[in-house]
């Protein structure tokens, strides 16, 4: 049998890095990861009482409905109107198999292959990689530096071909978090050109000094092109159980259904009765936990800013640092963790071409483990930019 070649749709898709990055550390023991995006923490207790207690009967066996059980979808709708000021209008609520699958549902239904979706630089690695596979264009967009948007690129980088702007705020790799007349601005240009605006609110309970999180689709009419993306993942400390949800607008209900039909039918029965009893436990049980990582975000700017640039970041648990030095992200992520046991994640993985941008991740581990990572980062840092030059 004659082999092949590889699918070229696949081929054009950018190789993920956490499993490059998590092979070195694997073979350098001691390494301290200051890469992977996730929390210290686990699920409120009562989801896992409620993971205990399943299940109730037989139908807990069988398909559910495919926007989600009925109760979970109540919970969600008060909470948007609560928290985010997306009343139950014109728009559908859809629980997914966490925020990736959100975001490739919203892909799928607004495009068709050959149609562009407008990224701003740095861009979460998983958004550009969704879009390269449904067969759309990324088009990558520039921000200022400090990483907040610039309308004025935005709306230059529409073409006829364009289908949406995509914002995450706060935003995965920068921490930065876009102010509401920004996000209102991004909303209007989309309804002014007829394309949708997609949102990613994943990290909405990650802000810090009193930086207010905004909900673009709580504008008056924005629920008509506004698609809004949410997980469980972060406040909640329920990653691996793969829990997210999307609100998207009354004309997507469709499309979307018939996505997720065909894709997953429905989330896990099991997860979704979990994800009942933490979304009720609420942000409530979420909010002490930031202490620690408001704590972590003020000394990684302590340490890293003599080091190397380090713009501001009021959100999320992320700083994309820029490195003094001459090699590339991918080779500086090696050096760091064979030479200083220490591990970031390349800023290209993020669509960041010039310099050698580093994220650093302070959520997943301890303070005095994370601090710990800081000072071994700062200090290769140092012998970077000494032996590069």
């Amino acid at each position: 049998m004659t082999r092949r070649a590889p699918v070229r749709r696949m081929l054009d898709v950018q190789t993920p890095v956490i499993p490059v990055v998590s092979r070195w550390i694997a073979e350098t023991p001691g390494t301290i990861s200051l890469g992977q995006g996730i929390v210290s923490w686990g699920p409120p207790p009562a989801a896992i009482d409620a993971l205990r207690a399943f299940p109730q009967d037989a139908n807990d066996h069988r398909y559910g409905p495919v926007e989600g059980l009925p109760p979970l979808v109540d919970v969600l709708a008060q909470k948007l109107h609560a928290e985010n000021g997306i009343a139950p209008r014109g728009n559908r609520i859809f629980v997914t198999a966490g925020g990736n699958l959100a975001f490739m549902n919203a892909v799928l239904a607004i495009t068709d292959p050959g149609d562009e979706v407008i990224l701003p630089v740095p861009y979460y690695f998983n958004h550009e990689m969704a879009i390269v596979m449904a067969g759309c264009t990324p088009m990558p967009v520039a921000t200022d530096d400090r990483y907040q948007l610039r309308l004025d690129a935005l709306a230059a980088a529409i073409t006829p071909r364009t289908r949406a702007i995509v914002t995450v705020s706060p935003n995965n790799p920068t921490g930065a978090v876009y102010p509401e007349d920004a996000l209102r601005a991004v909303g209007a240009l989309c309804r002014d050109r007829g394309i949708y605006h997609v949102n990613d609110e994943v990290y909405e309970y990650f802000t810090y000094d009193g930086t207010p999180h905004f909900s673009p689709a709580s504008a008056p009419g924005a629920d008509e092109w506004t698609i809004s993306l949410y997980s469980l993942s972060k406040a909640y400390g329920m990653a691996s159980w793969r829990m997210g949800y999307m609100v998207v607008p009354e004309a997507l209900w469709e499309p979307v259904n018939k996505i997720q039909d065909t894709i997953l039918i429905c989330a896990s029965h099991m997860v979704q009765e979990a994800a009942l009893a933490a979304v009720k436990a609420g942000r409530a049980w979420t909010m002490p936990k930031l202490e620690p990582l408001a704590r972590m975000r003020d000394r990684a700017w302590k340490t890293l800013s003599g080091v190397a640039t380090v713009p501001r970041a009021d959100g999320a648990f992320y700083y994309l640092i820029k490195a003094d030095t001459s090699l590339d992200p991918m080779a500086a992520c090696e050096r760091l963790i064979r030479d200083h046991r220490v591990a970031v994640i390349p800023g290209s993985a993020f669509g960041v071409t010039e310099g050698c941008a580093l994220r650093v991740s302070f959520g997943a581990l301890e303070e005095a483990t994370a601090g710990e990572g800081l000072d071994r980062l700062a200090h290769g840092l140092r012998a970077l930019s000494s032996t590069t030059k």
